[in-house]
């Protein structure tokens, strides 16, 4: 009796190796490549990370810029779009029904998409997630952008509008 339960067990060893033997042998990652996936993308994120970090993904400048005209005359409720502080910063500039004269970066705090002057509504909209902002102080109305609209400040004289600095 004994030597049929060696059998069995012989058996049973022999199939769970042969078992581990199929699962290895079907297995599409191994250990090795395993860790030098994980590796890779960790350092990849770490990369991203330093890069955001040091302002590479800028989304709009800050503090001062060359002067640069962003048009003549604005009559009330009237905007134009204008580049400001750089040619890849875009930025609108509003006369508002009461005469004041605002500008902002016309890029949404939310995902980027350009921010546009809507005279019927009288206000700044985003249209890619329904983003609304105050064209009076840039603030958040409606929609998910979590920040109000970095300002641009402006100059009027007798030679047109000049954006002047952000901020």
């Amino acid at each position: 009796m004994a030597s049929g339960q060696d059998g069995t067990d012989a058996r049973r060893r022999g199939g769970a190796e042969a078992l581990l033997d199929r699962v290895q042998a079907d297995a599409l990652v191994t250990r090795r490549d395993y860790l030098r996936i994980l590796v890779t993308v960790s350092g990849g994120l770490l990369a991203g990370a330093a890069a955001v970090a040091s302002g590479v993904f800028r989304r709009h400048g800050a503090g001062r810029a060359p002067p640069a005209k962003v048009a003549d005359a604005l009559g009330p409720g009237k905007a134009v779009a204008f580049r400001y502080p750089g040619q890849d910063d875009r930025a609108v500039a509003i006369r508002l029904p009461g005469g004041e004269l605002v500008a902002y970066s016309a890029v949404c705090t939310h995902l980027a998409c350009s921010v546009l002057w809507r005279a019927e509504t009288r206000r700044l909209e985003c249209p890619c997630h329904d983003g609304a902002f105050d064209p009076a102080t840039g603030e958040v109305l409606a929609g998910p952008p979590p920040r109000p609209l970095p300002k641009v400040r402006l100059r009027e004289d007798g030679r047109g509008i000049w954006a002047v600095g952000t901020g």
